[in-house]
Protein backbone atom coordinates (compact mmCIF):
# COMPACT_ATOMS: atom_id res chain seq x y z
CA UNK A 1 0.00 0.00 0.00
CA UNK A 2 1.31 3.42 -0.93
CA UNK A 3 2.25 5.56 2.05
CA UNK A 4 0.35 8.88 2.07
CA UNK A 5 2.55 11.95 1.60
CA UNK A 6 3.00 14.25 4.59
CA UNK A 7 0.64 17.21 4.47
CA UNK A 8 0.65 18.74 7.95
CA UNK A 9 2.63 21.85 6.95
CA UNK A 10 0.47 22.36 3.88
CA UNK A 11 -2.72 22.09 5.91
CA UNK A 12 -1.43 24.67 8.37
CA UNK A 13 -0.45 27.03 5.55
CA UNK A 14 -3.88 26.69 3.94
CA UNK A 15 -5.50 27.26 7.34
CA UNK A 16 -3.57 30.52 7.69
CA UNK A 17 -4.31 31.65 4.13
CA UNK A 18 -8.02 31.11 4.74
CA UNK A 19 -7.88 33.14 7.93
CA UNK A 20 -8.50 36.86 8.27
CA UNK A 21 -5.58 38.62 6.51
CA UNK A 22 -4.45 40.75 9.43
CA UNK A 23 -1.03 42.35 9.78
CA UNK A 24 0.46 39.27 11.44
CA UNK A 25 -0.58 36.98 8.58
CA UNK A 26 0.63 39.42 5.94
CA UNK A 27 4.01 39.68 7.66
CA UNK A 28 4.59 35.93 7.26
CA UNK A 29 3.43 35.35 3.67
CA UNK A 30 6.95 34.54 2.47
CA UNK A 31 7.35 31.96 5.22
CA UNK A 32 4.04 30.36 4.24
CA UNK A 33 5.22 30.13 0.65
CA UNK A 34 8.47 28.48 1.69
CA UNK A 35 6.64 25.95 3.87
CA UNK A 36 4.51 24.89 0.91
CA UNK A 37 7.59 24.42 -1.23
CA UNK A 38 9.36 22.51 1.51
CA UNK A 39 6.63 19.91 1.93
CA UNK A 40 5.68 19.75 -1.78
CA UNK A 41 2.34 18.08 -1.06
CA UNK A 42 0.52 19.94 -3.84
CA UNK A 43 0.74 19.48 -7.57
CA UNK A 44 2.89 22.03 -9.40
CA UNK A 45 -0.18 23.62 -10.97
CA UNK A 46 -2.03 23.97 -7.68
CA UNK A 47 1.09 25.24 -5.90
CA UNK A 48 1.43 27.94 -8.58
CA UNK A 49 -2.17 29.00 -7.95
CA UNK A 50 -1.58 29.23 -4.21
CA UNK A 51 1.55 31.28 -4.92
CA UNK A 52 -0.60 33.65 -7.00
CA UNK A 53 -3.06 33.91 -4.10
CA UNK A 54 -0.21 34.83 -1.75
CA UNK A 55 1.04 37.44 -4.21
CA UNK A 56 -2.46 38.90 -4.55
CA UNK A 57 -2.83 39.25 -0.77
CA UNK A 58 0.65 40.79 -0.50
CA UNK A 59 -0.11 43.30 -3.26
CA UNK A 60 -3.15 44.73 -1.45
CA UNK A 61 -3.15 47.30 1.28
CA UNK A 62 -4.09 46.07 4.75
CA UNK A 63 -7.49 47.74 4.53
CA UNK A 64 -8.30 46.37 1.06
CA UNK A 65 -7.19 42.82 1.90
CA UNK A 66 -9.28 42.76 5.06
CA UNK A 67 -12.32 44.37 3.43
CA UNK A 68 -12.23 41.97 0.48
CA UNK A 69 -11.98 39.00 2.85
CA UNK A 70 -15.01 40.10 4.86
CA UNK A 71 -17.03 40.82 1.73
CA UNK A 72 -16.15 37.41 0.28
CA UNK A 73 -16.62 35.11 3.25
CA UNK A 74 -19.09 36.95 5.47
CA UNK A 75 -21.66 38.19 2.96
CA UNK A 76 -23.37 34.94 2.00
CA UNK A 77 -23.79 31.31 2.91
CA UNK A 78 -22.33 29.76 -0.24
CA UNK A 79 -18.86 31.06 0.58
CA UNK A 80 -19.09 30.71 4.36
CA UNK A 81 -16.08 28.99 5.91
CA UNK A 82 -18.25 27.73 8.78
CA UNK A 83 -18.88 24.16 7.67
CA UNK A 84 -22.03 23.58 9.72
CA UNK A 85 -23.60 26.61 8.04
CA UNK A 86 -23.78 24.50 4.88
CA UNK A 87 -25.70 21.69 6.57
CA UNK A 88 -27.43 22.85 9.72
CA UNK A 89 -27.94 26.50 8.87
CA UNK A 90 -29.65 28.18 11.81
CA UNK A 91 -31.30 25.01 13.06
CA UNK A 92 -30.95 23.86 16.65
CA UNK A 93 -28.89 20.86 15.48
CA UNK A 94 -25.95 23.19 15.00
CA UNK A 95 -25.33 23.83 18.71
CA UNK A 96 -24.86 20.17 19.77
CA UNK A 97 -22.72 19.56 16.68
CA UNK A 98 -20.47 22.48 17.68
CA UNK A 99 -20.07 21.13 21.20
CA UNK A 100 -19.25 17.64 19.96
CA UNK A 101 -16.66 18.93 17.50
CA UNK A 102 -15.00 21.09 20.18
CA UNK A 103 -14.80 18.02 22.43
CA UNK A 104 -13.18 16.09 19.58
CA UNK A 105 -10.51 18.77 19.33
CA UNK A 106 -9.96 18.75 23.09
CA UNK A 107 -9.40 14.99 23.09
CA UNK A 108 -6.61 15.62 20.61
CA UNK A 109 -5.14 18.25 22.96
CA UNK A 110 -6.42 21.28 21.03
CA UNK A 111 -8.41 24.03 22.70
CA UNK A 112 -10.29 26.86 21.02
CA UNK A 113 -9.21 30.44 21.61
CA UNK A 114 -11.83 32.85 22.86
CA UNK A 115 -14.27 33.65 20.06
CA UNK A 116 -13.18 30.77 17.80
CA UNK A 117 -15.87 28.51 16.36
CA UNK A 118 -15.02 24.81 16.00
CA UNK A 119 -16.60 24.48 12.55
CA UNK A 120 -14.56 27.35 11.06
CA UNK A 121 -12.53 25.79 8.26
CA UNK A 122 -9.13 27.17 9.37
CA UNK A 123 -9.74 25.69 12.84
CA UNK A 124 -10.78 22.35 11.33
CA UNK A 125 -7.61 22.33 9.21
CA UNK A 126 -5.44 22.99 12.25
CA UNK A 127 -6.93 19.86 13.81
CA UNK A 128 -6.43 17.86 10.60
CA UNK A 129 -2.78 18.92 10.52
CA UNK A 130 -2.19 17.11 13.82
CA UNK A 131 -3.37 13.77 12.43
CA UNK A 132 -1.29 11.15 10.59
CA UNK A 133 -1.37 11.68 6.79
CA UNK A 134 -3.77 8.81 6.08
CA UNK A 135 -6.24 9.93 8.74
CA UNK A 136 -5.96 13.56 7.68
CA UNK A 137 -6.72 12.61 4.09
CA UNK A 138 -9.75 10.53 5.11
CA UNK A 139 -10.93 13.37 7.35
CA UNK A 140 -10.79 15.81 4.43
CA UNK A 141 -12.51 13.33 2.14
CA UNK A 142 -15.52 13.21 4.46
CA UNK A 143 -16.08 16.94 3.97
CA UNK A 144 -15.06 17.10 0.30
CA UNK A 145 -18.64 17.63 -0.93
CA UNK A 146 -18.93 20.75 1.23
CA UNK A 147 -15.49 21.99 0.20
CA UNK A 148 -16.56 21.62 -3.41
CA UNK A 149 -19.62 23.80 -2.82
CA UNK A 150 -17.42 26.55 -1.38
CA UNK A 151 -14.89 26.02 -4.19
CA UNK A 152 -17.63 26.41 -6.79
CA UNK A 153 -19.03 29.53 -5.15
CA UNK A 154 -15.58 31.12 -5.01
CA UNK A 155 -14.96 30.30 -8.65
CA UNK A 156 -18.29 31.90 -9.57
CA UNK A 157 -17.05 35.06 -7.86
CA UNK A 158 -13.72 34.88 -9.66
CA UNK A 159 -11.80 34.69 -6.39
CA UNK A 160 -8.22 33.43 -6.12
CA UNK A 161 -9.22 31.90 -2.78
CA UNK A 162 -10.84 29.12 -4.82
CA UNK A 163 -7.34 27.71 -5.31
CA UNK A 164 -7.04 27.03 -1.55
CA UNK A 165 -10.29 25.06 -1.56
CA UNK A 166 -9.20 23.22 -4.70
CA UNK A 167 -5.96 22.27 -2.98
CA UNK A 168 -7.85 20.87 0.01
CA UNK A 169 -10.12 18.80 -2.21
CA UNK A 170 -7.12 17.35 -4.01
CA UNK A 171 -5.35 16.61 -0.73
CA UNK A 172 -8.45 14.60 0.13
CA UNK A 173 -7.84 12.47 -2.95
CA UNK A 174 -10.81 13.99 -4.79
CA UNK A 175 -11.04 16.07 -7.95
CA UNK A 176 -11.93 19.73 -7.60
CA UNK A 177 -14.72 20.27 -10.10
CA UNK A 178 -16.88 23.38 -10.09
CA UNK A 179 -20.60 22.68 -10.17
CA UNK A 180 -23.44 25.03 -11.04
CA UNK A 181 -25.06 26.28 -7.86
CA UNK A 182 -28.56 27.71 -7.64
CA UNK A 183 -28.78 31.43 -7.05
CA UNK A 184 -28.25 32.13 -3.39
CA UNK A 185 -31.44 33.21 -1.67
CA UNK A 186 -31.60 36.05 0.79
CA UNK A 187 -30.71 35.04 4.32
CA UNK A 188 -34.30 35.73 5.42
CA UNK A 189 -35.51 33.10 2.96
CA UNK A 190 -33.08 30.42 4.12
CA UNK A 191 -35.71 28.46 6.04
CA UNK A 192 -37.68 27.73 2.89
CA UNK A 193 -36.96 24.59 0.85
CA UNK A 194 -33.12 24.74 0.77
CA UNK A 195 -31.16 23.57 -2.22
CA UNK A 196 -29.29 20.30 -1.71
CA UNK A 197 -25.93 19.10 -2.93
CA UNK A 198 -25.03 15.41 -2.79
CA UNK A 199 -27.53 14.86 -0.03
CA UNK A 200 -26.17 17.86 1.85
CA UNK A 201 -28.12 21.03 2.45
CA UNK A 202 -25.91 23.87 1.25
CA UNK A 203 -28.07 26.68 2.52
CA UNK A 204 -30.35 27.11 5.44
CA UNK A 205 -32.00 24.32 7.41
CA UNK A 206 -32.39 20.81 6.04
CA UNK A 207 -35.88 19.49 5.55
CA UNK A 208 -37.24 17.21 8.28
CA UNK A 209 -35.92 13.71 7.65
CA UNK A 210 -33.27 14.87 5.18
CA UNK A 211 -29.87 13.15 5.63
CA UNK A 212 -27.28 15.19 7.53
CA UNK A 213 -23.82 14.07 6.35
CA UNK A 214 -21.96 16.26 8.84
CA UNK A 215 -22.05 14.30 12.06
CA UNK A 216 -19.46 14.21 14.81
CA UNK A 217 -18.65 10.66 15.81
CA UNK A 218 -15.92 9.36 18.05
CA UNK A 219 -14.13 6.43 16.49
CA UNK A 220 -13.32 3.54 18.81
CA UNK A 221 -9.83 2.93 17.48
CA UNK A 222 -6.72 4.98 18.20
CA UNK A 223 -6.07 7.57 20.88
CA UNK A 224 -7.54 10.60 19.14
CA UNK A 225 -11.22 10.88 18.47
CA UNK A 226 -12.28 11.33 14.88
CA UNK A 227 -14.58 13.98 13.54
CA UNK A 228 -16.97 13.47 10.70
CA UNK A 229 -17.76 16.87 9.28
Amino acid sequence: MKTPKPMSLTLRVLARLLSYPDAELRAHLDELRQALRQEAALTAARAAEIDALIEAIAAQSDIDAEADYVQLFDSGRRTSLHLFEHVHGDSRDRGPAMIDLAQTFEKAGLYLAEGEMPDHLPVVLEYASTQPPGEARAFLAEMAHILNVIFSALQQRGSRYASALGALIELAGEKAAAVTLPDEEALDDSWAEPAAFDGCSTAGQARPGQPQPIQIQRKPHGNAAGARP
